[in-house]
């Protein structure tokens, strides 16, 4: 649990300053469970800089209540809760100075999203808040107030938890956590899921993470792993300690991101995934007539394939749709070998590239829009998906036929170049597991929004 901080001061001297505004709100990780916003009287003068910077002057806090009258519900707000504000260092000196002034020994966990900004969004400009959440697309109402603020650092928070594919902030969550005992009930567990998409992380209790996986329900999938009786089954429901997730909306994000973290953080568990995810590929080559054939293989990674399968037998399935698709020939395609006409032109299904009846030419010119159909090599584009709000998408970029990383944009944030989508993707690795990835959710969903870029 993190308790999301921000503060607003009266200036001065250092450890004299006296708080003016605090906003903080409880966050889970996922979403925000309670929440405290107040002015308070800070019993001295505020500087006028500052008066001029927040709008929050003398008369304001006349009436407001004085911080020993809030202290307890700032306890309660942040009793086993990371905090999280940005510079964290001010916010928390501050708050142990107005603690230390009535005898109360205030001590928290702190995480700085200055600090994880520039580990996770390296490259920026600025890091000061106003200027990082313009450049990543985060709506901020009410600058340099409490509440305006801190809701901004919980929409940043939430987008640094996304970016953290090494899981780093959520394993240190868990041990801070475990140090509570974390109640080991796996009903319990299943209990606090939700039934939504994404990739869930099953820590044990020292919060490392001993197996990752994906589901269009989460909920239901956890429980399977908790009642299952396989033998694996049965060592993850003896070390399993806690679950966390993160809610992508969309499957393909939630695959991506899965192959990736997986081989990342090589979860104890996940040894089988680790391995390539697909085993054949369809190829094209040239023959002496000038026609294009197309050809199923084992995959190789010496070659550069149109698209991927899991096994041979999609992969035929896949070539039979397309011969009919694009009236292919089925000789060309290796489906029916034969040394004279296929069986398609025997019933007049086939134009005759089998017995050069129809020409290189003519029939190259289907091959070829077969391949672009399923590949997108050399192609600088952003497929649109959906994500885990109603006014929000997400977005995986390709450029030049490389997969460079996922984000989530808010529907207000208009995409118009690849620039601008360069703040809010997370890199990943190009791999033949997200090509394969990439190119199989692209076949069984042709309904998906595409936006090409010039090269």
């Amino acid at each position: 649990m993190y308790a999301i901080l921000d503060i607003e001061t009266t200036g001065g001297k250092y450890n004299e300053e006296g708080i003016t505004e605090i906003a903080i709100y409880k966050f889970d990780g996922h979403k925000v469970v309670d929440q405290f916003i107040s002015l308070i009287n800070p019993e001295r003068e505020i500087q006028p800089f500052v008066v001029n910077l927040t709008g929050i002057n003398s008369k304001m806090l006349q009436t407001a209540p004085k911080f020993y009258e809030v202290a307890k519900r700032i306890v309660e707000m942040t009793d086993d809760c990371i905090i999280v504000a940005h510079n964290s260092q001010f916010d928390y000196r501050i708050l142990k100075t107005e603690f230390n002034r009535l005898g109360f020994p205030f001590k928290r966990k702190t995480l700085c999203t200055v600090e994880l900004s520039k580990k996770l969004i390296p490259g920026q400009d600025s890091y000061s808040l106003g200027k990082l959440a313009r450049s990543l697309g985060i709506p901020v109402s009410d600058r340099h107030r409490a509440n305006g603020d801190a809701m901004a650092t919980v929409k940043l928070f939430k987008m640094l938890l996304s970016k953290d594919l090494e899981k780093v902030i959520v394993k240190d969550a868990i041990q801070v956590e475990a140090k509570k005992e974390i109640s080991a009930n796996l009903k319990n567990i299943i209990k606090e899921l939700p039934h939504i998409t994404g990739v869930y992380y099953i820590h044990n209790a020292e919060g490392a993470i001993i197996y990752i996986g994906k589901s269009n329900n989460i909920k239901n999938r956890i429980s399977q792993h908790f009642t299952n009786s396989s033998t694996k089954s049965k060592k993850i429901q003896r070390d399993a300690a806690a679950v966390t997730y993160e809610h992508t909306g969309s499957e393909l994000v939630a695959l991506l991101k899965e192959s990736e973290e997986i081989k990342r953080n090589k979860p104890i568990f996940n040894r089988a995934l680790r391995r390539n995810i697909f085993t054949h590929a369809l190829y094209s080559y040239t023959n002496s007539n000038g026609y294009i054939n197309l050809v199923i293989e084992k995959a190789d990674g010496r070659k550069k394939p149109i698209t991927t399968f899991t096994n041979r037998q999609s992969a035929k399935s896949f070539l039979f749709n397309a011969v009919e698709e694009f009236q292919l020939c089925q000789k060309l395609t290796g489906l029916y070998p034969t040394k004279t006409s296929c069986f398609n032109f025997d019933i007049k299904q086939c134009l005759g590239a089998c017995i050069e009846a129809e020409s290189p030419e003519s029939y190259n010119k289907r091959v070829l829009q077969l391949i672009a159909k399923n590949s997108y090599n050399d192609q600088n584009m952003v497929i649109i998906d959906r994500a885990r709000d109603v006014d929000e998408r997400s977005a995986i970029l390709i450029e030049k036929g490389i997969f460079k990383g996922i984000g989530y944009f808010n529907l207000n944030y208009q995409i118009t170049n690849v620039e601008v989508l360069q703040s809010i993707i997370t890199p990943m690795e190009n791999n033949r597991d997200a090509q394969h990835i990439i190119k199989s959710y692209l076949r069984k969903n042709k309904k998906l929004k595409i936006i090409k870029f010039d090269n």
